[in-house]
């Protein structure tokens, strides 16, 4: 793994290229990208990818990625230019994307405004609360989040989104109606740590869950866009999510194994399933390399 530093007029940002570049076997890079996720979260994943050039990065203000533009605020728009900058300083031309979270947002965002930097992005549930049909109702959930953040620390805020994201169906009055959370059921603490800048937890990211996809230009890309759901997600906020998305974009959402995090390895205390992830992305992948040279799915493959 080779570790770059590009600098931009808002920030610097670092980037992670794990392979060779140009890449082997004529291959696109494929890169990883999460929001508010850096590229420590794709070590699993990427692990088992080994056949692939994979590039990581973390996004400005987090992780290795210092500001310069005086914000705090994390906007899919102004992420999607700095993804675009990494792309064009890799110099490989197009790229395959897995992204997850926040940063499918950010990539549906890319996508929309630069359409020939992506052959086929794999968006892995989006949380966009623009699509819901109860999106005031799931934005007042998010605010419960900020408040409980607000009043009592991470431990009291992290309570609170966990509890909104693990909800089933709509955000109804009988979710409003439940008593905040309790931080030591879920393991965390329950005095407050005085942090008050978190992305996840903050209003930081709202405009992330806010953003509206631009049909129209995703449509019209060149890009294949494939909108991805865990298997383990169904009913929750960021799978109803991601089915409406898929929808508007006139498919079906693609099932992958696992939970938001089906990606992640043990060490992020959220194992999801790596390796059975690898393999669906994988073939997901292949099957946008065999529609484009028919005959060389899976050449020069490793296994998941």
């Amino acid at each position: 793994m080779t570790t770059y530093r590009l600098e931009t007029a808002g920030a610097d940002l670092a980037y992670d290229v794990h392979g060779p570049l140009p890449t082997d076997g004529g291959r696109p890079p494929l890169v990883m990208i999460g929001q508010p996720m850096a590229a420590g979260g794709f070590g699993a994943l990427a692990s088992h990818f080994p056949e692939r050039t994979v590039i990581t990065y973390d996004p400005r203000g987090i992780g290795r990625s210092t500001r310069k533009d005086g914000r705090t605020d994390h906007v899919p728009e102004l992420q999607a230019r700095d993804v675009h900058a990494v792309v064009e300083a890799l110099g490989a031309g197009p790229v395959d994307m897995f992204a997850s979270s926040g940063g499918a947002v950010t990539a549906l965002a890319l996508v929309a405004a630069y359409p020939d930097d992506v052959i086929t992005l794999v968006a892995h549930e989006p949380p966009l609360m623009s699509v819901l049909p109860d999106a005031r109702a799931a934005e007042r959930a998010r605010a419960g989040v900020r408040d409980a953040y607000g009043a009592r620390g991470r431990g009291a805020g992290m309570a609170a989104f966990l509890m909104m994201t693990s909800w089933q169906g709509e955000f109804t009055d009988a979710y409003f109606a439940q008593d905040a959370p309790d931080p030591q059921a879920f393991g965390l603490p329950a005095e407050d740590d005085g942090t008050r800048g978190d992305p996840l937890l903050s209003e930081r990211s709202w405009a992330v869950a806010d953003h509206r996809p631009d049909v129209g230009a995703l449509a019209a890309a060149p890009t294949r866009v494939v909108i991805a759901v865990g298997e383990e997600s169904a009913g929750t906020f960021t799978a109803r999510a991601s089915v409406r998305t898929a929808a508007l974009l006139g498919q079906e959402a693609t099932v992958f194994p696992s939970h938001h995090g089906g990606f992640l390895g043990g060490d992020y205390g959220y194992a999801g399933q790596p390796e059975a992830f690898a393999r669906r992305l994988r073939d997901v992948l292949d099957r946008s390399q065999e529609s484009r040279f028919p005959g060389r799915s899976g050449q020069g493959a490793g296994s998941a």
